[in-house]
Parts: C-alpha cells; sequence; structure tokens
C-alpha cells in the first residue's frame, strides 16, 4: 500500500495570520490553488478554501482587509507522511474534503489533494470511492 509521502505535494504554498482575505484571495488566484493552509510560524493553524472566502466573506459582507483567522477553518482533519492511502481516501470521503494536509507533529509537512491521488491512477478501490463520494456530494449541493 502506497504511503502518503509517496503521493503528496512537498510545495505547498502558505500564508499566515498576518494576511488579510484580500491577499490571500490574490494569492489562489496566482498559485492557482483553491486552498491555501494558514501557518504560524510552521505550524499549521487553519485552512482556507475559495468557498470560505465567498461564504464567510463575500456573503457576510465582510471587506478584503477582514483577518485571515475570521473566515478560516480551524479545525483540521490531518495526516501524516506515513498514513496509507486507502486510510487517507477513507478520511476524505468520511469528512467529504478534497484536500488533507499533512504534518510532523504541528509543523504542515505537505498536502494531498484528490487530484494527488487521479494522477497516481491508484487502483485502491477505497480511494476510488472517496473520488466518488467526494464529486457526488458536490454535485448534490451544487442542485440545491
Amino acid at each position: 500500500m502506497e504511503k502518503i509521502r509517496d503521493i503528496m505535494s512537498d510545495d505547498v504554498e502558505c500564508c499566515t495570520l498576518l494576511d488579510n482575505v484580500y491577499e490571500v484571495a490574490v494569492k489562489m488566484k496566482e498559485w492557482n490553488v483553491g486552498a491555501i493552509p494558514i501557518v504560524d510560524d510552521e505550524k499549521l493553524v487553519g485552512m482556507i478554501t475559495d468557498r470560505d472566502i465567498v461564504v464567510r466573506g463575500v456573503a457576510e459582507k465582510r471587506p478584503g482587509s477582514t483577518k485571515v483567522e475570521d473566515i478560516m477553518s480551524d479545525v483540521l482533519i490531518t495526516i501524516t507522511p506515513d498514513t496509507n492511502s486507502k486510510e487517507a481516501a477513507e478520511l476524505m470521503a468520511k469528512h467529504q474534503i478534497r484536500r488533507l494536509p499533512v504534518v510532523e507533529g504541528d509543523k504542515l509537512v505537505g498536502i494531498v489533494s484528490l487530484g494527488d491521488f487521479a494522477v497516481r491512477k491508484l487502483t485502491d478501490s477505497q480511494a476510488g470511492r472517496a473520488l466518488s463520494e467526494i464529486s457526488e456530494s458536490e454535485n448534490d449541493q451544487i442542485q440545491h
């Protein structure tokens, strides 16, 4: 069974608690990503997604100068580099998430996304099921 360290991205662009929502959105555009980990030194303290910016920022009429910590998710599901791909896929399916931060202790060391599973063409049925369940859930949300 493949370990997450073998498929994760370890060159992760991050923001800090000093960044505001506008700065994070600009970085998302520059880096062409939909989620950015938030770190304090190297400690993972949150994640912010493009959806967080829309739902907790724009829809609540918050200005771009809003502190990132006011709209980021700070209750995180994380894994370690030694987690196997099946466990990671099961966590993603269970919690309906597309990206999992990879940590050693509190330190962010990488991130694994649905795309990482797809690119690897993993044959593990659990990884395929996670992709399917997350996609179905998103389609249901879009239709409602």
